[in-house]
């Protein structure tokens, strides 16, 4: 597993996060019910992200889920029927207290991987779109899940989906709440890489740690660059392109780069 070789960076009790050369691994941990979503591993993830977001060390992210599964959507039974209960108030701020750790990890300026078995349904598929990157075993299985049980999605889902997968796609996949597997999330632009069920894990370590020994610097400013590209008008855009490009080559890492290329030797990053 990827713990157990990992340094434990705090104590949880739905996850599990865990630093090994500069990769910081966040476990959902929630087994039983195949890692369901509910509101404790909500706060313990959004703990979790604070924690990344503050830590220098930490250059790639990797998200997966312990047992059998990635996340199998929301706990039904138990996050949900409270949240049924619930006024619309107590609901709305509850799913705002969760953006706010979402809104940090979809924009945190490192790389972050999503390493799919099993599930990834409802609130799990969200998460697992969270990541700049997917890669999935073949017996991976998504959907949005969330017409099944009368709700819209959540975490993102909506507004995540159309960019991978063109807006008509993701209203069929979210109005039928069609259950896929990974090849088909592959073809429709979800996943980026399908591998077998034994070689997930060196498959996704071997990525996180090409990654984490990357310019990360500019790896942060182009994904903060890529995520805007939808929405900006142009003008605006290449301002900011500028800007960026102009806070990299102040950089270590720049340095580094082109002293390699003269030294025709693979470049040392530092993420500096």
């Amino acid at each position: 597993m990827f713990k157990e070789e990992g340094e434990l960076i705090m104590e949880y009790t739905t996850i599990i996060v865990t630093k090994q050369s500069g990769v910081a691994t966040i476990m959902f941990n929630r087994p039983e019910v195949l890692n369901a979503f509910d509101r404790v591993m909500g706060k313990e993830i959004g703990s979790a992200v604070a924690e990344i977001r503050d830590d220098p060390e930490v250059r790639c992210v990797i998200l997966t889920g312990t047992g059998r599964a990635f996340c199998a959507g929301g706990d039904i039974k138990g996050m949900l029927s409270k949240f049924s209960s619930a006024n619309p108030d107590e609901r709305r701020a509850g799913l705002k207290n969760t953006h706010r750790w979402l809104k940090e990890l979809i924009n945190l300026d490192r790389p972050v991987i999503a390493s799919v078995k099993g599930f990834a349904v409802g609130a799990g598929m969200s998460l697992a779109m969270v990541a700049d990157i997917i890669i999935a075993e073949e017996n991976a299985k998504f959907a949005q899940s969330f017409v099944g049980i009368g709700l819209a999605p959540d975490l993102a889902g909506s507004y995540l989906l159309p960019r991978l997968v063109g807006l008509n796609k993701a209203k069929e996949l979210t109005f039928t709440g069609e259950t896929f597997d990974a090849h088909s999330a592959q073809r429709w632009g979800i996943v980026n890489q399908v591998v077998s069920g034994e070689d997930l894990e060196s498959v996704t370590w071997e990525l996180a740690l090409r990654l984490a020994k990357g310019p990360t610097k500019a790896i942060g400013l182009a994904k903060a660059m890529l995520n805007k590209s939808f929405e900006t008008h142009l003008a605006t855009f290449l301002d900011t392109e500028a800007s960026y490009q102009a806070l990299c080559a102040g950089t270590e890492d720049f340095k580094e780069g082109v002293q390699s290329f003269k030294e025709k030797r693979k470049a040392k990053f530092r993420g500096k």
